[in-house]
């Protein structure tokens, strides 16, 4: 089955175990699909560069899932009618990284930058 990676912001003013039930609740509406929820990371409240639905910040989580097309198309749609998920992303992936993502990482973790030119 295809990787995916999706990025999901939920709105601020939810509660952490709120917004940690939504990974759950659409890592469900993936295995109900026939797909399943590999890996999922809720990296917190952080400020967004811009305004969405008049909101400065919002909860960002990372989810990494093996599912059908039909499965990850159902749960994008079900996101969209959500009316806590202000912004979802969805990517497809060759190959998933074992590490956690750059987000969760220390800045001692990450490796060095290289210089621009």
């Amino acid at each position: 089955m295809p990787l995916y990676e999706h990025v999901m912001i939920a709105r601020q003013d939810l509660s952490n175990t709120q917004a940690e039930g939504l990974i759950e609740h659409f890592g469900t509406v993936l295995a109900d699909n026939g797909g399943k929820l590999v890996d999922s990371e809720y990296w917190g409240v952080k400020t967004m560069a811009y305004k969405i639905n008049k909101n400065r910040k919002g909860h960002y989580a990372f989810l990494r899932s093996d599912a059908p097309a039909p499965a990850v198309q159902e749960m994008e749609r079900l996101m969209r009618l959500h009316e806590d998920v202000m912004r979802v992303l969805t990517i497809k992936m060759d190959e998933h990284a074992e590490l956690p993502s750059v987000q969760m990482q220390k800045r001692e973790e990450r490796g060095e930058r290289r210089e621009r030119r």
